[in-house]
């Protein structure tokens, strides 16, 4: 019978040597897919290891017991937010101009008491009566799932854009002398304390972490509102503070994509407020 190999008409010396140098090459393909195998689970390992870490640092300040907070916490985290707007209505009428997704998953949170905060003054107090109302609902009333939401719009809007676009339109002149920068928005060093003393005066429940990143890690939603978007656009562009020389509709889009991390872009404070007390979040200011 023929065959279809021709390795079977060589001489068999040549087979012998041939066998040998398949056997080594199929020892090193092991070895070589072992250590890759090794090696990506080296990496899978220590990737999973800092994600956990992570977690853990993130998960800290949402206290025991709030399942359904962090679970909220989780998908707004993975809601899409579109931030790469070319131009922008003055109302927005189609959901896909909004962060709808984001949105849902606040009207939709159950679990009760939740409150809805009417921020406009960015020199208010507002960042520390939230901070007080999750200290005293989460230890005093023991209601770990409570939610609260700042509406924010007005000057307090300012605070949820990210520095380079207050660098760039000098938005001091809009939210005032006492803010140089966008403090607000930055971390303090009392987010690093021990986040299981929550009677630390000077921990991360205290006033000392009155910040939009320490609340956003405590589950607090801070929606962000259009119509406060177009009017400061409208404000930057009448004290000629419009480098690029935008369109009103444009400076607006660019203003929309430098929110802050986490901020939920909705189309209007005012309007958005009956919405969320329609579903049971109770009205502050």
């Amino acid at each position: 019978m023929v065959s279809n190999n021709p390795a079977a008409y060589l001489p068999d010396s040549y087979k012998q040597e041939i066998a040998a140098v398949n056997v080594v090459a199929g020892r090193r393909g092991v070895l070589r897919t072992l250590a890759l195998s090794l090696a990506t689970s080296a990496i899978g390992l220590a990737s999973a290891r800092a994600q956990s870490g992570t977690a853990t640092v993130e998960s800290a300040l949402i206290p025991s017991g709030a399942t359904h907070l962090d679970a909220l916490k989780k998908r707004l985290a993975q809601a899409p937010r579109r931030r790469d707007f070319k131009t922008v209505p003055m109302i927005l009428d189609h959901q896909e101009q909004w962060d709808y997704e984001a949105l849902t998953e606040v009207l939709s949170y159950r679990p009760a008491p939740r409150q809805a905060w009417d921020n406009t003054d960015i020199g208010g107090p507002w960042l520390n009566l939230m901070r007080n109302a999750l200290n005293s609902q989460i230890w005093s009333f023991k209601h770990p799932d409570f939610l609260a939401v700042s509406v924010t719009h007005g000057t307090a809007q300012l605070a949820l854009y990210d520095q380079a676009i207050w660098d760039k339109y000098r938005l001091t002149s809009l939210a005032g002398d006492e803010f140089k920068t966008n403090t607000p928005i930055i971390d303090r060093k009392s987010a690093a304390a021990d986040s299981a003393n929550y009677e630390d005066p000077a921990g991360p429940f205290s006033s000392d972490d009155n910040s939009i990143p320490a609340l956003m890690r405590r589950g607090v939603v801070f929606m962000s509102c259009h119509n406060a978007i177009w009017e400061h656009a409208a404000a930057l562009i009448k004290f000629g503070i419009n480098p690029d020389k935008l369109s009103h509709a444009a400076l607006a889009a660019e203003l929309t994509n430098h929110l802050a991390d986490g901020a939920v872009l909705i189309p209007g404070a005012a309007g958005t407020l009956p919405e969320l007390q329609q579903v049971g979040f109770h009205y502050a200011t």
